[in-house]
């Protein structure tokens, strides 16, 4: 491998960012997380390990989990050289943190994050390395507060890294976080990237750092102020049928979700994911002028939220 590939700094990274991550989140639900180490065992279509910590049943987290992977395999897959197809079939390494939270109160958004890290070795080549990551926020009742902060910290994150990143991998969130077959985001968004390789190995490493390190910033303020909103079976029903849609996305467009069942992985750990009760309803609309109807007409669109 080459030096200036250094994924052992990456797992370590990754690994106190997890420890970070999840001993906050402990703290704010009261509710130990399930810790699942796990390996592979050289030999199969994946080799390597990982941890997977989980909670169900929480006060505040109904179903959450973050998770730590780092995997060789003998021949990348399709979904991960979409855009370096002269790679299909080399050996590779790819590591990385993934997380999502789904509240059990519908006034607290569902969250997601990723950071990762991918390393080719294609024959007689040189190692090719890139980063993925970011984060996005899918609110059940919208609250303009709590986008904009959410996108602040997003912005703030990235700033030290040049003033084009923050619209440029907000306009991606937007652009991936989408469902084509309903023609609808996902939620508010926040910045994604993927494929990133610009300012060699240590500089790119330190963007992503500072996108994961700023995650609980993001989210955790918003979860400290709607936490106690009152809610009942109606904002529960709606929660039950946004939460639809992120089981859709994510079978049926998220890249991540894709690489990790084509390629073998642990299928528990993937679809970890997955909200625990979900409603889907024959052509359900919300009716016109309700809180659940304002969601999709002035959230569900793309919006400079640092603008307003």
């Amino acid at each position: 491998m080459s030096a200036a590939v250094d994924t052992a700094a990456m797992r370590r990274w990754l690994l106190e960012l997890q420890s970070r991550i999840v001993a906050a989140v402990e703290a704010e639900d009261g509710t130990p997380f399930l810790r699942d180490a796990w390996q592979r065992p050289a030999g199969g279509r994946l080799e390597g390990d990982g941890l997977t910590q989980l909670v169900e049943d929480g006060p505040l987290i109904e179903r959450g989990g973050c998770n730590f992977s780092h995997v060789k395999g003998a021949a990348l897959p399709p979904t991960a050289t979409q855009h370096r197809p002269e790679l299909a079939g080399s050996p590779f390494e790819a590591l990385g943190v993934s997380l999502v939270m789904h509240p059990r109160n519908p006034h607290v958004p569902t969250t997601h994050m990723n950071v990762r890290l991918f390393a080719a070795f294609p024959a007689g080549r040189a190692p090719v390395s890139w980063f993925g990551g970011g984060m996005d926020l899918t609110p059940y009742y919208g609250v303009e507060d709590d986008a904009r902060h959410f996108h602040r910290v997003c912005r703030d994150a990235l700033a030290p890294f040049g003033e084009d990143k923050y619209p440029r991998f907000k306009r991606w969130c937007d652009e991936y976080f989408f469902l084509k077959h309903r023609d609808e985001p996902r939620g508010i968004g926040g910045v994604f990237f993927d494929d990133f390789a610009e300012g060699g190995f240590d500089a790119d490493f330190a963007m992503v750092r500072s996108v994961g390190e700023a995650f609980l910033d993001a989210w955790l303020p918003i979860v400290r102020r709607r936490r106690d909103t009152p809610y009942g079976e109606r904002e529960r029903d709606f929660q039950c049928l946004r939460r639809g849609r992120y089981v859709e996305f994510n079978l049926v467009w998220d890249r991540g979700t894709l690489f990790g069942l084509q390629s073998g992985g642990r299928t528990e750990s993937i679809l970890m994911s997955m909200p625990p009760v979900v409603h889907w309803g024959y052509d359900a609309k919300p009716e016109p002028g309700t809180p659940e109807a304002r969601l999709y007409t002035d959230f569900l669109r793309p919006r400079d939220w640092l603008a307003e």
